[in-house]
């Protein structure tokens, strides 16, 4: 017969399985609420017996060990949880089928009790936020992010849209949470600068929050975008507001807000956005990256390095045809340059207050960090790219990464970039076929901001970013040579460090390839090596009006191009050479 201590542990994992475990000591808590810097949440914000109640327990100040729950028998049991985070670092768990009654959920630290609340599960609805963006309410959106979009970091996520992950119960913990079925059949579908405004106006919706936004002007080679007084959206305040409610509100806010919302000066305070410091702790999930150029990214998840593998600082996009997809930081998705026109960096959303005179947006001097929320700081400004970068790597390794990890990572983020892109041209070339007319071209500095179809299935943009990122790619050995204080070159000299990423990159070539369907239907494979050769191409390649052989560096003299049928009208072709020396250099050119 099996000893005790192993029927103990068999007992235990079965239990486990059964999302349950044996109860161990901990100190009670003498009434349920939340501590100062944790907070429990659930939802449905009215809960029902028999349906689902989630949990989700997040902390701004340190791991979470446990979630405990306490059913109306008085019953103490764990509850299955999943870990996030960090900071905020959040529990999130599911108690299936409760019955009616009173259940208290307890969060664990260190076998004492941090924080706690109850739900009336057949009862009245529970209380939503309070109406205040404060601490808990910042910690909790950003832990709502990180679940919305988390997914294991060798997968790749790309969707058509915000709505399917709106749509999800399983990643979004708000879903239905007014219980109205309000997210059956929501719109939803931001393009690139609409994207984080969508999010936070959706999270204020669900908790009652009031929610700010600006109208701005685009900026000038010689000065960052200005904006107006802010215009608060206070009717998601009072009582639950219909979904109408919310589909009208984001209406306005999308058809106000631009890139220039998030590229306004560093230094400046009648903003949306104010700047954070590069650390790992004011890094939040949430924190919206403004890139010179006006593309908008929201970070969601910080991933650590382990086994030799990078580290990760993964973020989501959202394109012209409204396309969301999960992308890594490296240089060729974040792009930073100082330029007199922009504000670029990492930004949140600036907290909003209640006063007498109503709801305000906190100054920059208010935002010294002593509530707990990443406090404002203008580094950024003092960067100049390559050092931008190396801090960057820095948070994402600390200890360093060997060469051919670091070659292995950037390799795989041009690889995801390519990917990328064959979904966007693919896009354009359904479009086209589907409505056959020439697409007008835009003159000058206006192919990158513009809007209609062209903003929609042209990819300057975007193939301005492939290209950085194959140079990025390809100048790793010198980037080794340079800072090589970033590798963990074990005794190795950082010339001959260099010499075997060059040795890799050359068999890489000809090992990694994608495959795109040409205009009769047939695939056609490219290796990397092909794709390289054909930058001339791809400088050019961005029009939809050009068949998608084209848009893939094809000429006459190619294999493939024998089955182009369509090509750009012969005064856009000639633009289009003009503006070749902004993609041959990797240059953007002042608005």
């Amino acid at each position: 017969m099996p000893s005790r201590p192993i029927l103990l542990s068999l007992l235990t994992a079965a239990l486990w399985m059964t999302g349950f475990v044996l109860p161990v000591s901990v100190e009670a808590a003498p009434d349920c609420q939340s501590g100062g810097q944790v907070r429990v949440w659930t939802a449905p914000l009215r809960a029902l017996p028999g349906e689902p109640l989630e949990v989700l327990a997040v902390a701004t100040d340190g791991a979470l060990d446990r979630l405990l729950v306490t059913d109306p028998a008085g019953r103490r049991t764990d509850l299955r949880s999943v870990e996030n985070g960090g900071p905020p670092w959040s529990l999130y768990g599911t108690q299936f089928r409760p019955s009616a009654g009173t259940y208290r959920i307890e969060a664990i630290r260190n076998g004492r009790v941090v924080a706690c609340a109850e739900a009336e599960v057949g009862g009245a609805a529970g209380e939503r936020s309070g109406g205040e963006w404060d601490l808990a309410t910042e910690a909790l959106y950003s832990a709502w992010i990180e679940r919305l979009f988390d997914a294991p970091p060798d997968q790749s996520m790309s969707f058509d849209s915000l709505a399917p992950l709106l749509g999800d119960p399983e990643r979004n913990f708000l879903y239905n949470y007014l219980g109205a079925s309000e997210d059956n059949r929501l719109p939803a579908e931001p393009d690139c600068a609409d994207l984080p405004y969508f999010l936070r106006g959706y999270f204020a919706w669900k908790l009652g929050l009031p929610v700010a936004y600006r109208a701005c002007s685009r900026g000038s080679r010689n000065s960052p975008p200005r904006c107006e007084q802010p215009i608060v959206e206070g009717r998601f305040t009072a009582a639950p507001a219909p979904a109408a409610t919310f589909r009208e509100a984001s209406r306005r806010i999308v058809d106000t807000v631009h890139s220039g919302s998030a590229r306004t000066g560093l230094g400046d305070e009648a903003t949306d956005f104010y700047p954070v410091p590069l650390t790992r702790a004011s890094l939040w999930p949430g924190t919206v990256y403004a890139d010179p150029y006006g593309h908008i990214l929201v970070v969601v998840k910080w991933i650590a390095p382990r086994g030799g593998q990078s580290g990760l600082l993964l973020a989501v996009d959202a394109q012209p045809d409204n396309s969301v997809t999960r992308k890594r930081f490296w240089e060729g998705t974040f792009l930073f340059a100082q330029t007199p026109s922009s504000g670029p960096g990492f930004k949140a959303f600036r907290p909003l207050v209640r006063s007498a005179s109503g709801v305000r947006a906190l100054p920059n001097r208010a935002l010294d960090g002593a509530s707990g929320l990443p406090p404002y700081s203008t580094e950024q400004a003092a960067l100049a790219p390559a050092d931008f970068y190396a801090r960057m790597e820095q948070l994402i390794n600390p200890a360093g990464l060997a060469p051919e990890n670091a070659y292995a990572s950037t390799l795989a983020a041009l690889m995801e970039q390519l990917e990328t892109r064959l979904t966007s041209v693919d896009n354009g070339e359904t479009f086209m076929r589907a409505r056959p007319a020439t697409v007008p071209m835009p003159s000058g500095p206006a192919i990158f901001e513009t809007t209609g179809p062209w903003e929609d299935y042209a990819t300057p943009s975007r193939d301005m970013r492939l290209l950085i990122a194959m140079k990025v790619l390809e100048g790793l050995p010198e980037r080794i040579r340079r800072y090589p204080r970033l590798y963990v070159l074990q005794g190795m000299s950082p010339e001959s460090a260099s010499a075997r990423i060059e040795q890799i990159h050359d068999r890489r070539l000809d090992e990694r390839f994608i495959t795109y369907r040409r205009s009769d239907g047939s695939p056609w494979r490219l290796s990397l090596r092909e794709i390289y050769a054909r930058r001339p191409g791809l400088e050019v390649g961005y029009n939809p009006n050009d068949c998608i052989e084209r848009r893939w560096g094809a000429s006459a003299d190619t294999p493939d191009g024998a089955t182009c049928r369509r090509r750009a009208p012969a005064d856009q072709r000639a633009r289009m050479e003009e503006y070749r020396p902004w993609f041959r250099d990797t240059v953007r050119p002042p608005r």
